[in-house]
């Protein structure tokens, strides 16, 4: 199971409802995510556009999943700006993993902007047949 947490995102949509999105009151939708359950693990996507592979840091701590990254300018320093609305900056996720996902295995692949992760069921977690005795099999065990 996956939990997800973001104990600002209702402050954010009151400002931006009250404000504007002036950009003082509220931070820009950076690392929008989808989740779902394939089989036996879990695919997180997120979509991080213009961010560098080696500026991405991926960390888990108990069941706590954290991605940070990093969108640099991608102009040099000494040019005037004319529009700039692409976010720039440091951006944080963190995933609260359920019991029941194996962290310990946990794969990233990054392709074209977006950052995919497969977080697979573990193995306690996993549906198991059990064999049924009957009466007759009790008795001859006893025997």
């Amino acid at each position: 199971m996956l939990m997800r947490t973001d104990p600002f995102r209702e402050l954010d949509r009151v400002a931006q409802q009250v404000f504007g999105n002036t950009g003082t009151w509220s931070r820009p939708t950076a690392m929008p995510m989808d989740a779902y359950r394939s089989g036996d693990e879990f695919v997180v996507s997120f979509d991080l556009p213009g961010v560098d592979p080696n500026a991405i840091e991926l960390t888990v701590e108990r069941n706590v999943l954290t991605v940070k990254a990093e969108r640099r300018p991608a102009t040099p320093g000494n040019v005037e700006m004319q529009v700039s609305e692409r976010p720039l900056g440091v951006f944080s996720r963190q995933l609260f993993l359920g019991e029941t996902l194996d962290t310990g295995s946990v794969d990233a692949a990054y392709e074209a902007g977006v950052l995919t992760l497969r977080i697979p069921v573990s193995e306690a977690a996993k549906p198991r047949k059990i064999a049924i005795t009957g009466t007759a099999d009790r008795k001859r065990l006893n025997a």
